[in-house]
């Protein structure tokens, strides 16, 4: 794989967080936080990380599979969909606006190219992802399944079925993430049911667990690399990602208010002063 440049990388990340505040704003509904929080993991998915192809094929086969669990992030990901050639940037301003293919959570029946599940249902999305990537090992598939989770979506009971279920059936294929910024949309996750040592927990099912910083790009991708390489020993990998909720935007950062609100006028101005327009806002 060709060296990161993390000088672009930074730029786009930009460009997305930009995309993301412009987003929420315009339809006064979203969430800011979270995407926000998570721009560099998808910058680093999307534009170094995996092989995939923006003309989609709902199969993917041949391709790196990514699944977002924690829809409402919807953002972020269709920013990072867009701006890597999965449909037109322009195509961003319909957010969650009637007949958009841009709803609110991603959805199949919209055939928006790079969506192929349905999700912000919550404890869903690795269910999902063990079955994708199962399915590519009885297609003799070679390529990963990625998936991103929520912090406080690993208070769902189906979350710990499928974490029981990937390590006996030896679904090595498999990289899954938790978005570990200690918010949910209630406060923070330690305050509304703590999840104790979530590294212990996550190895003591069988995973493998590494934690890298989620604000970082450079942090990301030698976590996602260090993956893969982990990838294809009998066993599942685990990433704990520490972000700060809101990253980027000084008065969102590290406050669950910015969970699900979105900013007025005067907001989205100081929030586009500390984000560089890079690739040309939609």
């Amino acid at each position: 794989m060709a060296q990161p440049d993390y000088s672009k990388l930074k730029n786009t990340a930009s460009q997305i967080r930009r995309d993301i505040v412009r987003m929420v704003h315009a339809c006064q509904s979203g969430h800011p936080g979270g995407s926000l929080g998570c721009t560099e993991y998808f910058v680093a998915l999307y534009f170094h990380i995996m092989k995939h192809n923006p003309a989609f094929n709902m199969d993917g086969k041949g391709e790196d599979l990514s699944f977002l669990s924690n829809g409402h992030i919807s953002p972020v990901f269709y920013s990072a969909l867009a701006r890597s050639g999965y449909f037109e940037v322009k195509e961003l301003a319909t957010f969650r606006k009637l007949d958009s293919r841009l709803q609110g959570h991603p959805a199949t029946h919209e055939h928006l190219p790079g969506v192929r599940v349905a999700s912000g249902s919550l404890g869903q999305g690795l269910s999902v992802a063990i079955g994708a990537a199962l399915a590519k090992k009885l297609n003799g598939d070679d390529r990963l399944v990625y998936v991103l989770m929520g912090d406080g979506e690993q208070q769902e009971g189906q979350i710990w079925e499928a974490a029981m279920y990937a390590p006996h059936n030896k679904v090595d294929n498999l990289i899954a993430t938790i978005d570990y910024n200690g918010q949910q949309i209630d406060g923070p996750v330690d305050k509304i049911l703590s999840l104790l040592d979530l590294k212990a927990k996550w190895e003591a099912f069988g995973w493998i667990v590494q934690e890298f910083n989620g604000n970082k790009i450079e942090e990301v991708i030698a976590g996602l690399e260090k993956a893969k390489t982990l990838a294809g020993k009998g066993k599942p990998v685990l990433n704990l990602m520490k972000t700060e909720m809101g990253f980027g935007v000084d008065y969102m950062m590290g406050s669950h208010k910015w969970h699900g609100v979105a900013p007025n006028d005067e907001e989205l101005a100081k929030a586009l002063a500390q984000l560089p327009e890079t690739l040309g806002d939609y």
